[in-house]
């Protein structure tokens, strides 16, 4: 008995992570735990997974003679036990738990804007037209303002309808607030939070931390004392929004 349950551990579990790679990419909630460009071969390697693991059960199916039972210690089983129950449990999560992004939490203990800057996002800046940055995210913006503070770089290039989600500054959490995004390299495990800091005393009376919301403004020298920041979005605008069917910026 206990052998069989050995052997078998192994294939099921392989099944059942399979089957939740594959749920998650038809529902299109992969995404939110790996860079897109894997996601075809996550699904091609899950698909693959099942395909094994229906060959290793007809093949069960088929086979009279059974293994010889091994003695096997009580330290043994403790950890044969333990590690399936780990692991079960970690599959009956995913499957019960509604996938959802990182959130201010992860950013806290991450750090905004602790990774290098963009080096090119500055040259790429002082070249660009109006649409072009119409178009920048929050990337790029973060990038900008680790390079420079000069007000004057500023003057012609407003922000537009910049989306993030809501992080609180921890120097001057009453008037300031990160718009915040992860950005992904290869998975979720990797994502590093970027933020502007946007200006907006008494903020979390209408949006609550790690809701999503669009900005419009300029960017000006920060008012706030206590804030760390030396240019900040001055509002025009700011309406909340739903989360973008992808969170993360790639």
């Amino acid at each position: 008995m206990w052998s069989s349950v050995q052997r078998w551990r192994g294939v099921a579990l392989i099944a059942a992570i399979s089957a939740v790679a594959l749920w998650l990419a038809a529902s299109g909630q992969l995404v939110l735990y790996i860079h897109p460009r894997y996601i075809v071969f996550t699904v091609i390697m899950a698909a693959i997974a099942l395909v094994l693991v229906v060959a290793a059960v007809a093949s069960a199916a088929s086979r009279r003679r059974r293994d010889e039972e091994a003695p096997v210690s009580r330290r043994e089983r403790a950890l044969g036990l333990s590690a399936a129950a780990i692991a079960g449990a970690f599959v009956i999560g995913m499957l019960v738990i509604p996938p959802a992004t990182l959130s201010t939490a992860t950013a806290e203990q991450r750090q905004i804007n602790a990774t290098a800057a963009d080096l090119d996002a500055l040259d790429d800046a002082a070249e660009a037209d109006d649409a072009a940055v119409a178009r920048f995210t929050v990337r790029e913006w973060s990038s900008i303002l680790r390079q420079t503070s000069d007000l004057g770089f500023f003057a012609d290039k407003p922000v537009t309808d910049l989306v993030g989600f809501v992080a609180p500054d921890p120097d001057d959490p009453e008037n300031v607030f990160y718009i915040s995004r992860f950005v992904i390299t290869c998975c979720a495990v990797d994502a590093q939070p970027l933020g502007v800091p946007v200006h907006q005393p008494g903020w979390q009376d209408e949006f609550p931390v790690d809701s999503w919301v669009s900005v419009t403004g300029e960017f000006a020298a920060n008012p706030s004392e206590s804030s760390l920041q030396p240019l900040v979005v001055m509002p025009d605008a700011i309406e909340a929004v739903e989360q973008p069917s992808e969170p993360y910026l790639f």
